[in-house]
């Protein structure tokens, strides 16, 4: 059993929703300003890539993807201080795992040293730069402020032939570092500080991972940046906000220097997100001290870290999707993120049973059997949902001895309680009903082991005479359970925005081992295979630690929401690899304690005895997950808009994922009753898209424009014409067209670039109106293009 999902390019890499940049790249293009669409992803190869580069990487691949052009990789390797082979190769290895492929256009900048110097001088010839020899404070205080110019450097007037001596002597290593640079002429009082003479080079007397000795002086980041654009003939420099400044240095240089093509800058805002801190600077800080075990801490927000705890590639190229891109800053909640994740593995990852903070169960009444492992029997149970399209099932081993979560038992359980109490009747997963009869307590009065009966006849979780139970756990078999380690992770900081002090706002719950026992099923799973362990989580077995005999899991995301702005401190995790001093203590807050949704809708139940039985009946008849049954039960309107939809539409996990969410997108506050439409539509809407009339994105389309003006959803399908094609003749015409009228793309895929698919699949879309059955349009094009 493999869920190992492989993370290469998928066509939503390069059909992501169009923004200003993908606008104006199509109007260029339209207008001949561009006949090829050329961008570029040009890191420094001083630490590892973060998501925030995720957000970029996908923005520089895709759009030269959608529009038939190619993308570059080239290496900012301009400060030889802080560079390192390392970074370079793991930086290649980030930009393929997320699915994309640079080809034969893989650059650095030191490939243009020679160049660079040669400019450098023609503007020394041309009374555009000049040495000076003050020192870097002395220049940095006379650049002025935002209100007063700056003061003009004693040696800005230097002769050229004096200028180009010491330039060429600091080339050939005369000087030391620091006591010269090469700043450009431009103007003092200049209202952007970066025009007041900005430096151009520096010396360094340090070993490049390249160029080696070669080179003592190095240009300057803005300097070099422009010119590489230019001679690698960049059509879009796609950069973030904070070098929108820098874009009149940019172009100065651009208009200054005799280069042999004029790039363009464009800015575009990168990606804030909350509890994340994304300098790598301060994450190598963390590596450094040991606060973390390295880049690839699965608490890291590096590609690295990511993948090791376990996040799809596709999963974080979806969320740069449904970011989006906008010239406005902003923090995305790393709630989205997760969500994301979550979305992303649902529909792949197979299900298992595991056992994080095991509790001994005894099935007293179950026959001990006569080997040494005692009776043993295998059970059936499915790798995936029913709501999943994929097949398959493996043999689950049930005995006399087994384990469940400790949290599943309750000596003295509320009301509310669904799961096993003494006296209690319950159904074991897949297996049977058991009562829990007695309990074994230790000498301090902790519940060791608990003994049960189970009743032979329900075998598969059903009784023959109807009965039903208020709660389903999960459980492992003791005989055959395999030992395991799991890391349950959780945020590294434990505030929204870490600053400066972001060592004293280490999260000190980032990270807890416990030991548990998970089915014998994965034994024989390769390290980094995926599950989702039921009612738990998502994991997968550690890249680096698991092996046969010692597995280890890393949690990937919960199966919901558990972060979400918490204003608590977390309980003190079984084992912590990150510690943060203690804060200086804060006064006591004396304002009211504000309470969960979680813990108003369970607040709502205690007094309203119908709701509670809403709560317990839809875990055990309807087999709805605990936070889904939470949510619906929260509200009398709620739980009757979903009842009827069930009545409208008996598919239990489609009308619950529908309502949680996309009804609650729509609604106010989970206010269905103040909806413009009722149960029954928003079933119909599910029936649709399950019988493949309508897309998934098409069926939200529909919710939100029920949401607007109410109606009929088949109505409304037919006026918006959002029915999906899958007729294939009619497709095939549209697949035809496309490729007609794009015979050199044909070509360019016919010799060897694949990632063309997704530009035709765009465009059979954008033929269609958005209407095509993507999996048919694939296979039509894969069918005529490999033709």
């Amino acid at each position: 059993m493999s869920s190992t999902k492989p993370d290469s390019i998928t066509t939503e890499a390069v059909e992501a929703r169009s923004n200003f940049l993908s606008s104006m790249i199509q109007t260029h293009l339209e207008e001949g300003r561009h006949q090829t669409v050329v961008t570029r992803f040009p890191p420094e190869p001083n630490g590892y890539l973060h998501i925030g580069h995720a957000k970029s990487i996908c923005l520089n691949f895709g759009l030269a993807a959608r529009f038939g052009g190619r993308c570059h990789l080239r290496f900012d390797d301009t400060n030889p201080v802080a560079e390192d082979v390392e970074y370079v190769e793991s930086i290649q290895n980030d930009v393929r795992w997320l699915g994309f492929d640079w080809g034969e256009h893989l650059y650095f900048a030191s490939d243009y040293f020679e160049q660079m110097y040669a400019w450098a001088e023609d503007l020394i010839r041309g009374g555009k730069a000049y040495v000076d020899s003050q020192s870097i404070d002395e220049i940095r205080a006379g650049r002025g402020s935002l209100t007063e110019a700056g003061t003009a450097s004693p040696f800005r007037d230097r002769g050229v032939e004096e200028n180009l001596d010491l330039f060429r002597r600091m080339r050939a290593g005369e000087f030391g570092d620091g006591t010269h640079v090469l700043r450009a002429k431009i103007d003092m009082g200049n209202p952007n500080m970066l025009m007041r003479d900005p430096l151009l080079y520096r010396i360094r007397h340090a070993h490049h991972h390249r160029t080696g000795d070669a080179w003592c002086i190095y240009p300057m980041y803005d300097y070099a940046h422009c010119l590489e654009d230019a001679i690698e003939h960049i059509t879009h420099s796609i950069c973030t906000l904070e070098f929108e400044n820098n874009r009149e240095l940019y172009d100065w240089l651009m208009d200054n220097v005799d280069v042999p093509a004029q790039p363009r800058q464009y800015e575009f805002a990168r990606l804030a997100l909350s509890y994340t801190m994304m300098s790598k600077r301060k994450l190598l800080k963390l590596v450094k001290q040991g606060t973390v075990s390295g880049w690839d801490d699965p608490r890291m927000p590096t590609l690295a870290g990511l993948r090791r705890r376990g996040y799809p590639a596709s999963a974080i190229r979806a969320f740069c999707d449904l970011i989006g891109v906008s010239k406005a800053n902003s923090r995305v909640d790393f709630a989205k993120l997760e969500y994301a994740v979550r979305t992303d593995l649902n529909p792949e990852v197979p299900r298992v049973m595991a056992i994080v903070d095991p509790l001994k169960v005894v099935i007293t009444n179950y026959p001990e059997g006569s080997d040494d492992l005692g009776q043993v029997e295998q059970l059936d149970a499915a790798l995936y949902p029913h709501d999943v399209p994929k097949e398959g099932s493996r043999a689950v081993p049930f005995a006399r001895e087994i384990y469940i979560e400790r949290d599943d038992f309750m000596r003295d359980p509320p009301k509310a309680y669904r799961r096993m109490a003494p006296g209690r009747e319950i159904r074991l997963r897949y297996a049977y009903f058991v009562t829990c009869n007695s309990v074994i307590e230790d000498a301090d009065g902790n519940v060791i082991e608990v003994h049960c009966t189970y009743d032979p006849a329900t075998r598969g979780g059903a009784a023959p005479d109807g009965r039903k139970v208020k709660g389903t756990i999960h459980w492992v078999a003791a005989p055959t359970a395999l030992p395991a380690e799991f890391r349950v992770y959780d945020q590294l900081f434990a505030v929204e925005v870490p600053d400066d002090d972001f060592e004293q706002q280490l999260n000190p719950a980032s990270l807890s081992v416990q030991h548990g026992v998970v089915e014998p099923s994965v034994a024989s799973d390769a390290p980094g295979t995926r599950y989702q362990f039921e009612r738990t989580g998502y994991f997968i077995s550690d890249t680096v630690d698991s092996k046969p005999g010692a597995l280890v899991f890393n949690r990937i995301v919960a199966l919901r929401d558990s972060w979400a702005k918490q204003t608590e401190a977390k309980a003190a995790p079984e084992l912590t690899d990150v510690t943060a001093p203690s804060p200086p203590p804060k006064a006591p807050d004396t304002r009211p304690k504000k309470l969960s949704k979680t813990e108003i809708r369970t607040r709502i139940r205690a007094d309203d005895p119908d709701l509670a039985a809403r709560y317990a009946r839809y875990q055990a008849e309807l087999g709805l997950e605990e936070g889904d049954a939470d949510l619906l039960s929260g509200s009398t309107a709620l739980a009757e808009f979903f009842e009827a939809a069930l009545a409208a539409y008996d598919a239990v996990d489609a009308v619950t994922r529908w309502i949680v969410n996309e009804v609650m997108r729509v609604s106010e506050d989970g206010d269905v009753a103040a909806l413009p439409f009722g149960g029954a539509a928003v079933a119909r809407v599910a029936q649709l898209v399950d019988e493949g009339r309508l897309s998934a994105t098409a069926g939200k389309e529909v919710i939100t424009i029920l949401a607007e003006q109410g109606g009929d959803p088949d109505a409304i399908v037919e006026a918006q014409g959002l029915e999906q094609v899958s007729d294939e003749a009619a497709l095939a015409k549209a697949v035809d067209a496309v490729l007609a009228a794009n015979a050199g793309q044909v070509a360019r895929f016919r010799d060897g670039n694949p990632q063309l698919l997704g530009f035709f699949i765009g465009n059979v879309m954008k033929e269609t109106g958005g209407k095509a059955d993507p999996k048919l349009t694939r296979a039509l094009l894969q069918a005529r293009l490999q033709g």
